[in-house]
């Protein structure tokens, strides 16, 4: 299953820009590892696609917490696409956090899992 945190303006006219996206993935299962695949699209301007930016797949080992951060400073708005390889993805816990230059969260850019958008597939 895949999600998806939308498109988040990332601009300073109203509030604080985002230096990095920061995934958070927490692995609840007790036996199998989570195999998770992050893709970080871009845009720097209104009326065009969106670029890809990032694309990672990785491992999260059972009862383990995995944050990753992702450098998307500078663009107008991104998109994070989170899909759960396996475990079932009931077991895997995914949230995404705006952080501005100092490391701390943007509140206008934290998609906790139960906000995050179901998708088909990512991409």
């Amino acid at each position: 299953m895949a999600f998806t945190t939308g498109m988040l303006i990332n601009t300073r006219d109203f509030g604080t820009a985002s230096a990095n996206a920061a995934v958070t993935i927490s692995n609840e299962d007790a036996v199998n590892a989570a195999q998770i695949v992050v893709e970080v699209f871009y845009t720097l301007n209104t009326g065009v696609a969106k670029t890809p930016l990032f694309f990672q797949t990785y491992t999260v080992p059972p009862k383990f917490v995995d944050i990753r951060t992702f450098f998307i400073s500078g663009v107008l708005a991104y998109e994070v696409q989170i899909a759960v390889v396996a475990p079932q993805p009931g077991l895997v816990v995914a949230s995404v956090f705006g952080l501005d230059t100092f490391n701390n969260i943007v509140p206008a850019h934290r998609v906790l899992q139960s906000e995050l958008t179901p998708i088909p597939a990512l991409g």
